[in-house]
């Protein structure tokens, strides 16, 4: 079992820039993507961004709606991802939930969610 926990979510102005970070119980090691979603309020979850758990493995993404604005990127210890958000908009409002995933077969995977992280962007 990995359970994830994030951080990092608060009010902030538009024009502003959070540092958003998930925490991995064990670790991700043995993990294949690690994920960033996105829930606005009354909205179905989004991807927003996503990075291979193993370097090389595959290639950084991120949606249209955060592209040049968000990075995604691994920590040092084999624990944490986090999500730097800079130029923040009043639409970035919403929960943001890490997730990652475990690849067992063909087309199946086992997902972890964390609860998620509150982000408020004022005009």
């Amino acid at each position: 079992q990995v359970q994830l926990v994030e951080s990092g979510g608060c009010p902030v102005e538009a024009g502003g820039s959070l540092r958003l970070s998930c925490t991995a119980s064990p670790s991700f090691l043995g993990l294949s993507s690690l994920r960033w979603y996105f829930r606005a309020p009354g909205s179905e979850a989004k991807l927003v961004a996503r990075i291979p758990a193993v370097a090389n493995m595959g290639r950084t993404f991120y949606a249209d709606s955060v592209k040049g604005r968000f990075t995604i990127f691994r920590g040092n210890a084999n624990s944490t991802m986090h999500l730097q958000m800079d130029s923040l908009k009043p639409e970035d409002t919403g929960l943001y939930l890490c997730f990652a995933n475990q690849h067992i077969e063909g087309n199946r995977f086992r997902s972890f969610w964390g609860r998620g992280t509150q982000v408020a962007v004022s005009s």
